[in-house]
């Protein structure tokens, strides 16, 4: 099948194995673009994340495009059809390593850019792009510190459109305008170890910390509420034991929250430590918060990107806060109204993912009537 602009960058973008946190040059390809369009682009180097911010444009209103370059492991290659960092269209999908998560996004951003200037040069406000090439990992040297860096300065965004794969099963059915929260626990539990003939002599934590394990997983968090679901608490590893013939001497327990605005992080903390202490645990605990909810109620972007999807689809589209973190919850604390859209997520992360070539398009066209929305 022929291919379209959207397209064959979307192929060069994914040709580069940007595995987290390597952009492997995505970000240079994606300014060669911009530099034509009027856009000064900004190399932000944290630790090992190369990051990007382009702007076109000084004045406000600012509308700033988000997402990353980085890639999650492919896994073992052999069990792809087609080797993932060598694109392929087959049956009107486009396939490889991260054709929905985001690369076709990233794709659409520059395309949609390049019609919107062309046709608009002296639209008003600012057009920005902020990428990084760490979101997959663990997202300490990439969005947060671009953000940090903005602030400093007291450089401000006034909407953010992220490009995560959002949709369910059309291209803009659903566009996430929030985020729950995640909050991971870290529970060291102490016991006494000894050998299994002779348990009085011991304590063994893993029998001591199953009642409390019960009670936090049967607990009620509360019934979330009109924009978020309820909140979730879900045990992910558990560790014990040296031997068959040793009753160990700790568990570990890592478990996480995906909560919602009716509780807060440390309202959780609260409530896990009162049951641990109800059950009389000897225990240790660590937290790790990796993000707040964040909510963008009805407004000028969540209107533009309903208002387009609308104009370029003929369809309605679902508000949702479902699914896991994004970098949205760095952006949105500063004021930022943020929402996702992006393409059907069905296959992200997965062997042979893919994307609906005409998909891709189809989202350009999208982005491109937002900003035709907000800044024309």
């Amino acid at each position: 099948m022929s291919t379209s602009p959207t397209l064959e960058l979307a192929m060069d973008l994914i040709r580069r194995q940007s595995v987290t946190p390597d952009d492997a040059g995505c970000q240079e390809l994606m300014m060669s673009r911009l530099t034509p369009l009027g856009f000064d682009g900004e190399n932000l180097r944290f630790g090992d994340t190369d990051n990007l911010w382009a702007r076109k444009g000084s004045d406000g209103p600012v509308l700033a495009f988000a997402g990353h370059t980085d890639v999650v492991p492919t896994g073992p290659e052999k069990n792809w059809a087609h080797p993932p960092f060598d694109p392929v269209i087959k049956e009107g999908y486009l396939y490889g390593r991260g054709a929905a998560d985001m690369k076709g996004s990233l794709a659409a951003f520059i395309t949609a850019c390049e019609r919107f200037v062309k046709a608009h040069p002296d639209h008003r406000g600012s057009i920005a792009l902020l990428i990084t090439s760490d979101e997959e990992g663990p997202a300490q040297h990439g969005t947060v510190k671009v953000v940090e860096t903005l602030e400093a300065r007291n450089e401000k965004i006034d909407w953010c459109l992220i490009g995560e794969p959002s949709s369910t099963h059309e291209v803009g059915d659903v566009i996430k305008n929030g985020r729950r929260g995640s909050l991971h626990g870290y529970l060291t539990v102490h016991g006494i170890q000894g050998h299994v003939a002779y348990p009085h002599l011991a304590e063994n934590p893993v029998h001591t910390v199953a009642p409390a394990l019960d009670a936090l997983a049967n607990e009620f968090w509360d019934n979330g509420n009109d924009f978020f679901p309820p909140t979730t608490f879900q045990i992910t590893k558990i560790e014990a034991g040296t031997g068959s013939n040793i009753i160990p001497g700790e568990c570990l327990v890592h478990f996480n929250f995906r909560y919602c605005t009716e509780n807060t992080a440390e309202s959780l903390e609260e409530r896990v430590v009162a049951i641990l202490d109800r059950h009389k645990l000897k225990y240790d605990l660590q937290w790790h918060l990796s993000g707040r909810p964040f909510l963008t109620d009805k407004g000028a972007l969540v209107s533009a990107s309903q208002d387009a999807i609308r104009t370029v689809t003929g369809r309605e589209t679902e508000l949702s806060t479902s699914g896991g973190t994004s970098d949205g919850r760095f952006i949105a604390p500063t004021g930022a109204q943020v929402v996702e859209l992006g393409p059907i997520n069905a296959t992200i992360h997965k062997v042979d993912e893919c994307v609906k070539a005409e998909d891709l398009d189809t989202l350009s066209e999208i982005y491109e009537q937002i900003l035709v929305e907000l800044l024309a």
